[in-house]
């Protein structure tokens, strides 16, 4: 007798493996963690395979999880694809999202991916810059929706988390170790003063080894082991990990991720800041102030 997968369960699979957790996961799909875990537990006992290695710390796919991955993306972009030439063929046009670079990742690629099947003749023109400068473009009308990393947010604006500031390095590196220690930062990251001032008060010598316009430098300076940098928690790439000092270096702030939405918005826009709160909605949140405000 044929058997029928169940979609849900698979969309849920498909973003366990994206978001490398549960959790993160969850967020992105606007469900709790326990849903989540109980979908891809029955999509295992359907096909009576384990599809997740929940033996180390974060979620693994196994062999069995590996091969059901491409079929599960093809059959849930079919069936996204129908679904959205049916429905929504009256939506066209683009938005221009900007968003800094140092959060693009792990949730704007699901953000995106979930919006272009839910609206596929909308483009989504992603900029990705510094805060101040997608906050001006805002101002101007050249941007129809803009995530920020702020201390406070302005009228206007919503905070869509808080999260921790840590520090990163190359994974097994000793950078952080040298003294002074040699920093990677952009010309214009909001981050970089307060960084530089914690050190300050810890009596800790510095050198900006790497300045840089672009952030691919800043990254594969830092992965070389030349240096370190500060990002907030959870968006490193999986080239880089946060450094494990055990307190040789200084605790961070916190920054508030926050979003302005045009007050001339359609619906498309708002749905598309709809799928930015529930992606932010489920990420663990940072202790308020566990060090004094970055300057901007």
């Amino acid at each position: 007798m044929p058997r029928n997968l169940d979609m849900t369960a698979l969309r849920s699979f498909v973003a366990v493996a994206d978001a490398g957790g549960v959790t993160r996961a969850a967020g992105f799909l606007n469900l709790t963690q326990s849903a989540v875990s109980m979908q891809i537990k029955r999509l295992e006992e359907s096909l009576g395979l384990q599809l997740l290695d929940r033996s180390g710390r974060g979620v693994e796919l196994t062999a069995a999880g590996e091969q059901l991955l491409g079929y599960a993306r093809r059959m849930l972009s079919l069936n996204d694809e129908v679904f959205s030439r049916l429905t929504h063929q009256a939506y066209e046009g683009e938005i221009v999202l900007g968003v800094p670079s140092d959060i693009v990742y792990p949730s704007i690629p699901q953000v995106m991916q979930r919006f272009a099947a839910e609206f596929p003749r909308m483009r989504v023109h992603l900029l990705s810059s510094y805060t101040r400068r997608l906050k001006a473009l805002f101002a101007r009308g050249e941007c129809d929706l803009i995530l920020t990393t702020e201390d406070a947010v302005d009228p206007g604006g919503e905070t869509l988390t808080e999260l921790k500031l840590v520090w990163i390095g190359a994974p097994g590196g000793t950078a952080w170790r040298q003294r002074p220690l040699p920093l990677a930062f952009e010309h214009n990251c909001i981050f970089r003063t307060g960084v530089q001032q914690a050190l300050d008060r810890a009596g800790i010598p510095w050198v900006m080894a790497v300045e840089s316009d672009s952030t691919r430098s800043v990254e594969a300076s830092v992965s070389a082991d030349f240096a370190v940098h500060t990002l907030v928690e959870g968006a490193e790439p999986r080239y880089l990990e946060p450094v494990q000092h055990g307190g040789a270096l200084p605790d961070l702030a916190s920054t508030q991720i926050n979003m302005y939405v045009s007050e001339a918005h359609g619906k498309v826009v708002a749905e598309l800041a709809a799928l930015l709160r529930a992606a932010y909605r489920n990420r663990p949140s940072a202790p308020l102030s566990v060090a004094p405000p970055l300057a901007s």
